[in-house]
């Protein structure tokens, strides 16, 4: 899976994620966006841009003494030789493969097989954009800067970083907000749509290990409120739609009649749509949201970095780019809109793969939409997000994970129930499908015992 994929370390059969031993992490100024190279909530309802205020009005955040806030993101790989480690990481979640219970403790060998045969493609896009993904970077500088903007407000406040598959891991961020010791804490998944691949995955290792450390993040000590999601945000629609006009400002009028918008988005499998996951819906809506700020412009969704035999979210960007060619499109302007910083996705797929298709295809411009990265307009709604997280009820963890979607857990007893039922019908369908799933996970394993798996997964992974 080139999209989400990034990271460091070395593969290992076992269980528990790799980790670098000794690891400098320095935490870097945003810088201005220019030409820098080129760069994922509690469910509410779209609102206008002009219904939010600025800054959150004093409430319960008045009394904050020592605020903390957890940015969550994925993680990625910072040198080629290190990628095959965050690809076992990656592939050793149940929220990105998802076996049976009865052959879970397959995950860990299944990991260390398929990072193996992705790793020399995975390794090669990385070095086509200079040998690592800058995601680590940029996150550390959206947190210093939002760490600045909440200092500039008058708050005492501290910014921590937690990857799902990568160093700084969550685990890390957890020991250092236990030493900072806040007296609420602000998590903030830095995906806008919700999705359980994504948003889900990170709260759920989170919820484990505030599980773990019960005495430590008792609301008593430490008040954590979650904001699992933020797509309709008018600041956040607001500094997208400005960095589309920017864009579009640099055609002439006449190249402006033949130029089309187009959302690439990251695709998910349809199986997780179908399982109630709101992320298709919440993508489908933040467009809209934002081109009714661009206006005047015509615009198409797509999704990109499908993986294997499966069917993902369609219409597939590389498809949309051939047709959009066929049908005589002259100028295109591609905005990565589930991605908030620059990272494979953008750099290597988007710039380089889809640039070099649609040039194909017959599109003569080609113009990119810069990833969010330090936005100052996004960096102020991160803030505003922050604080007026503050003044509702706290959602915990384990409420946000409730709130997602039916399903959105790893034990089967919390799967939902299945009727079952015979012909043509849902019921009959979602108990085909695992039973498919089982008999595809115990075929694969006998087929690697046998020596026989390699081609399949190779096959499934590139």
């Amino acid at each position: 899976m080139i999209g989400f994929v990034g990271g460091l370390g070395v593969a290992v059969p076992t269980g528990t994620a790799s980790r670098q031993d000794g690891a400098l992490r320095v935490r870097q100024r945003c810088v201005p966006l220019a030409r820098q190279t080129r760069r994922a909530a509690v469910r509410m309802t779209a609102v206008a841009p002009s219904q939010t205020p600025a800054t959150a009005e004093p409430g319960r955040s008045a009394g904050v003494k020592k605020l903390g806030v957890l940015l969550l993101n994925l993680g990625g790989p910072e040198r080629p030789e290190d990628v095959q480690g965050f690809l076992y990481n990656l592939f050793s979640d149940p929220d990105i493969i998802r076996l049976p219970r009865l052959l879970s403790p397959l995950q860990s060998f299944l990991a260390n097989e398929i990072a193996r045969s992705r790793a020399p493609k995975s390794r090669a896009a990385y070095e086509s954009i200079g040998g690592g993904s800058p995601i680590v970077r940029i996150t550390n500088q959206q947190a210093s800067a939002l760490e600045d903007e909440l200092l500039a407000r008058g708050y005492s406040a501290k910014v921590f970083v937690g990857m799902r598959y990568w160093h700084p891991f969550t685990e890390e961020a957890v020991e250092e907000i236990k030493a900072y010791g806040p007296d609420r804490l602000v998590i903030l998944p830095l995906y806008p749509q919700y999705s359980i691949s994504t948003s889900g995955s990170s709260l759920r290792v989170l919820d484990r290990l505030f599980k773990k450390e019960k005495e430590a993040f008792s609301p008593l000590k430490i008040d954590h409120t979650v904001v699992p999601e933020w797509y309709q945000r008018p600041g956040y629609v607001h500094a997208q739609a400005k960095l589309i006009k920017e864009q579009l400002a640099t055609l002439t009028d006449e190249e402006k009649k033949s130029t089309k918008v187009m959302f690439s988005a990251h695709g998910v499998p349809e199986s997780y749509i179908e399982a109630g996951d709101p992320y298709q819906q919440q993508i489908e809506e933040c467009c809209k949201l934002i081109m009714q700020e661009v206006e005047d412009t015509d615009w198409t969704l797509s999704y990109q970095s499908r993986v294997g035999p499966v069917q993902w979210l369609q219409p597939y960007t590389d498809v949309v780019l051939e047709e959009l060619g066929k049908e005589g499109l002259q100028n295109l302007v591609v905005v990565p809109i589930s991605f908030v910083s620059e990272h494979i996705e953008t750099l290597e797929e988007i710039d380089i793969e889809y640039r070099e298709l649609a040039h194909e295809s017959g599109i003569k411009k080609f113009l990119r939409v810069p990833a969010l990265d330090c936005n100052p307009d996004f960096v102020k709604d991160l803030a505003d997000m922050s604080l007026e997280a503050l003044e509702k009820p706290s959602l915990r963890v384990g409420e946000a994970m409730n709130l997602s979607i039916k399903g959105d857990a790893q034990d089967p007893a919390d799967m939902p129930d299945v009727d079952i039922a015979f012909g043509f019908n849902n019921s009959a369908e979602t108990l085909n499908g695992r039973l498919a799933m089982l008999a595809l996970a115990a075929l694969t394993s006998a087929n690697f015992v046998s020596g026989q798996g390699m081609n399949m997964f190779s096959n499934l992974l590139h």
